[in-house]
């Protein structure tokens, strides 16, 4: 994923409202969500690359996201990849802690990145830059390739979106919390363009929720709801060159 914009405990009906986008290079294959075929628990998507995922929840209500920190100066091109350690989760019987206590002792094995995982009880975040890990309290949070709540164009436009539909909608529709996520806005002022040591035309070009460029930008959308009653509705909104080409949702009740 490359944005993450999520409530915990901040709606009456749901316990965790997320919405997300993915952006790749068009040409990367990957599987979009589904009920993995070795394990039946885990519905997430599958980077067919290398076989991990960018966003999951499992039957019992393990959940687990992933974004890169961008460091384009320290990438490795032989380090493990980060989709690892999100499919680890979702596969294991350790709660979140565990396991980020686990990704903590391998971190500097891989190339930067931001992770959240989480359960019925709690949920957890860690970047191998912040080197620290942290549980997530109740509200608004965006999360996209710097530090969690990192004030980012794309951070602070879908943080404003999500919390004002909250507050007007008492039933939450999958449909237009997936429309919220189609930004393209820019921010207006130059110097409000997030900086990571890329071209600041390419930054530009990387700055929306919504990403379209030739041959890199948004993939899917994703939004899960989870609501009090521990049912799950997981929404995904597929992209190809920036078009729309599908739309699936899946719903189910924790076990």
């Amino acid at each position: 994923m490359c944005l993450i914009i999520f409530a915990l405990d901040a709606h009456p009906r749901y316990r965790l409202v997320l919405m997300a986008n993915r952006d790749e290079f068009y040409t990367r294959p990957s599987q979009p969500a589904h009920f993995w075929e070795e394990d039946k628990n885990i519905l997430a998507g599958k980077d067919l690359e290398r076989g991990g995922t960018w966003l999951g929840i499992t039957k019992k209500g393990k959940f687990a996201a992933i974004t890169n920190y961008r460091d384009p100066k320290n990438i490795r091109k032989d380090a493990p990849s980060r989709g690892e350690l999100t499919a680890e989760y979702l596969r294991n019987n350790l709660n979140p802690l565990k396991t980020m206590f686990q990704v903590q002792h391998k971190a500097q094995q891989y190339n930067g990145f931001n992770l959240l995982l989480g359960d019925a009880e709690d949920l957890f975040y860690y970047s191998n830059y912040a080197k620290s890990i942290q549980k997530v309290g109740q509200g608004i949070h965006g999360l996209s390739n710097h530090l969690l709540n990192t004030y980012w164009h794309k951070v602070g436009l879908g943080k404003e979106k999500l919390e004002n539909y909250l507050k007007n909608n008492a039933t939450l529709e999958v449909e237009e919390l997936l429309e919220l996520l189609e930004d393209e806005t820019q921010p207006e002022d130059e110097k409000h363009i997030q900086q990571t040591g890329l071209p600041i035309e390419y930054e530009k070009m990387l700055s929306p929720m919504f990403i379209r460029s030739s041959d890199y930008g948004t993939c899917s959308s994703s939004v899960l709801l989870w609501d009090m009653d521990n049912k799950i509705t997981f929404a995904e909104k597929i992209f190809k060159f920036g078009k729309a080409c599908q739309t699936q949702e899946f719903r189910f009740e924790l076990e």
